[in-house]
């Protein structure tokens, strides 16, 4: 992704313009930190990849793609995270207003719903698909209704009823498994399960939420919150030629924090899922091509 221009803020944006832009920020986590450091370590990993995906056959340098560089935020008191989360709404109220589509970066998965926040506005009848080990369902946890626990039930405050699609959770409460279920919307982490579910939606507007835990800890280590059992590359890059089906209007990768990984590996991996969601929202879905 050397191409990448960056700016401190939205410039003239053509329209569906993928603009990239990283929150740096991770006090609602609830065990280990470092997703802080997930930005400025992707676009560093960035430098070293290939712009191609033999997957998709698609090329970064033949879409409108921008970095509009990191969002300066703060969260040492409950004020100063509330302004936090005012400003990613803002943000990406900005980048929908110039005619871009958001591609953020975390930092901890409560940085989504103020995203998504600012998606519904746009999009009254937008579909939320999440990749993650954790449902995100509590109302509260730590004393924190926007800990990164909570991040899936914030989303569901301003989403429609049916518009969330959990796919790969192996982690959470017996509460939020009962509501998942009665839902319909916790989907196994495989590429037919998630392309039947997708199927009333083919054109609706899609925001794509991957938690980089959602892989199995032999291909990412570096995340606070690892789980057993996770999600195998093959499988992910089905999912994603699903998603390239389909419209999607925005999407964030979430939790990776690269100082847990000494090696460096987990670096790179986030890097390509940043590439591959980058170029599944930056060309016309598959299927409308073909028509």
């Amino acid at each position: 992704m050397t191409q990448l221009y960056r700016e401190s803020k939205p410039g003239p944006l053509s329209q569906d313009c993928v603009a990239l832009f990283g929150i740096p920020f991770d006090k609602a986590v609830s065990y280990r930190a470092g997703a802080i450091d997930g930005p400025a370590a992707i676009r560093t990993a960035c430098e070293c990849i290939e712009s191609y995906s033999p997957r998709l056959d698609r090329d970064l340098v033949d879409m409108a793609l921008i970095d509009i560089g990191d969002l300066q935020v703060s969260g040492e008191t409950e004020s100063e995270k509330a302004l936090t989360r005012k400003a990613i709404t803002e943000r990406t109220r900005e980048i929908l207003e110039a005619g871009g589509r958001p591609l953020m970066l975390g930092g901890d998965h409560s940085v989504t719903s103020p995203v998504v926040r600012a998606m519904v506005e746009r999009y009254p009848d937008l579909i939320v698909v999440q990749l993650d080990a954790h449902a995100d369902l509590r109302e509260t946890f730590c004393g924190d209704t926007h800990n990164h626990a909570c991040a899936m039930r914030r989303c569901l405050d301003v989403l429609q009823e049916g518009h969330l699609y959990q796919v790969g959770i192996r982690s959470g409460t017996r509460e939020e498994y009962q509501e998942m279920r009665a839902a319909n919307r916790l989907l196994p982490p495989i590429a037919e399960a998630v392309r039947k579910a997708l199927l009333p939606h083919v054109g609706s507007p899609i925001y794509v939420t991957v938690d980089i835990d959602v892989l199995d800890p032999s291909l990412m280590t570096g995340t606070g919150t690892v789980e057993p059992g996770g999600m195998v590359w093959g499988e992910f890059e089905k999912i994603i030629d699903i998603f390239a089906e389909h419209s999607i209007v925005g999407a964030d990768l979430v939790e990776f924090a690269p100082s847990l990984d000494p090696t460096g590996t987990s670096n790179v991996v986030a890097c390509i899922m940043v590439r591959e969601l980058a170029l599944v929202m930056g060309f016309p879905p598959k299927s409308a091509v073909a028509a």
